[in-house]
């Protein structure tokens, strides 16, 4: 006689491990500190690439020669100007309010015209990716008391979104800087708030819904809202007596059970290569902040060897993010918000391809609840 037993599923937290999706986008590789976009190493792209060139190359699936690009760029800056319900909206909102919620709220504006409805399509993509940066500057100045400014159709997307923020046209060297951040930060693989915005495409609701709920999964502080909790503690190192007083409050944070800032990430077991990279522009950007971090850095990692040895925990993109973009004059609260600037390319090239290839995102769930609850009605209970 044989005995079947049923063996229970394998249930990794946080689908660790699970594949949801086959995607020709981007390549994480963990224990290689490996990311390709297409087949493109990201260092590769950092160094040589524009914001402009890699969307194209997430959307269309090549690297645009030089009339593509240039048709890109047109098409791109003709879309970069607030819509009347996202200027009602932005104007309406608190000065208080945090600019990721007024980002999500203007972005579901935009959607609740219809100019973006139906079926996702690249023009919308194209659409969204332009008006994010906009949406983002005309919010950083009404909070100030100042007029949102209009785009200027001669200068490239990241040195445009400067010019909006700031009110001056960017050097070479910070648009260099910015152009490298949003290249790197345009697309990773199946991070949750890619897989959100799948999910959402997958019941075919139309991509602003998409984006709206991508925007809610990166605002969470264990996703895209590290980059100003770094900047946050840094300061706070500094305020309790910086180099010298370093030790103790990282001591402090690590005895407490706290998480040190921009260490660690959930794939890579090795050094994030985004962070290589940042780390030399932030050392260029701003000298002075980056000599702090640097040695924060150091202090850092060998505390966490001592406090979580064997656990091959590496700095990440959003320590030296916080540095660079600390460098181009962007406030603390506006670091997550560029971050979805940039990654707002790779969400919408995965909606377009989820869309291509639909199934809804349907996965399990492991029940532990009770099974045989007796039922009291309401007059007994």
């Amino acid at each position: 006689m044989t005995t079947t037993v049923n063996t229970p599923a394998p249930n990794p937290q946080g689908l660790a491990g699970i594949v949801a999706a086959t995607t020709a986008l981007s390549k994480v590789e963990g224990n290689l500190g490996r990311l390709i976009y297409r087949g493109y190493n990201i260092h590769d792209l950092a160094k040589t690439s524009t914001f402009e060139e890699v969307a194209h190359l997430l959307w269309a699936g090549h690297l645009p020669n030089s009339a593509e690009l240039a048709a890109f760029k047109t098409k791109l800056a003709a879309h970069r100007k607030l819509s009347p319900a996202a200027l009602s909206v932005l104007q309406a909102l608190p000065k208080t309010a945090e600019p990721m919620d007024v980002l999500r709220t203007a972005v579901s504006a935009d959607g609740a015209t219809g100019e973006i409805s139906g079926t996702p399509t690249l023009d919308q993509a194209i659409m969204l990716t332009a008006r994010i940066p906009v949406i983002l500057a005309a919010f950083a100045r009404l909070r100030s008391g100042q007029t949102p400014l209009e785009s200027r159709a001669d200068l490239g997307h990241a040195a445009n979104y400067l010019y909006l923020m700031t009110g001056e046209v960017p050097s070479e060297a910070q648009e260099r800087a910015l152009n490298a951040y949003l290249v790197m930060l345009a697309d990773h693989g199946m991070n949750a708030s890619t897989f959100t915005a799948r999910v959402v495409a997958s019941t075919q609701s139309d991509l602003a819904s998409a984006v709206v709920a991508a925007i809610g999964a990166l605002k969470g502080p264990l996703h895209g809202g590290a980059p100003s909790k770094v900047k946050d503690m840094l300061e706070e190192i500094r305020a309790a007596g910086g180099k010298e007083g370093a030790e103790k409050w990282l001591r402090g944070q690590l005895d407490s059970g706290q998480v040190l800032m921009g260490f660690g990430h959930r794939v890579y077991r090795t050094v994030d290569p985004r962070a290589e990279e940042l780390k030399g522009m932030a050392e260029l950007a701003s000298p002075q902040e980056f000599e702090f971090a640097s040695y924060i850095e150091d202090l850092a990692l060998r505390l966490l060897g001592e406090y979580k040895p064997g656990r091959k925990i590496y700095t990440n993109v959003e320590y030296y993010s916080a540095v660079l973009l600390g460098s181009l004059g962007l406030p603390g609260d506006f670091f997550t918000p560029t971050f979805a600037s940039s990654r707002v390319a790779g969400w919408t090239a995965h909606v377009l391809e989820q869309a291509a290839n639909n199934r809804i995102i349907r996965p399990e769930s492991d029940y532990t609840g009770p099974e045989t609850a007796a039922f009291v009605p309401l007059a007994q209970r």
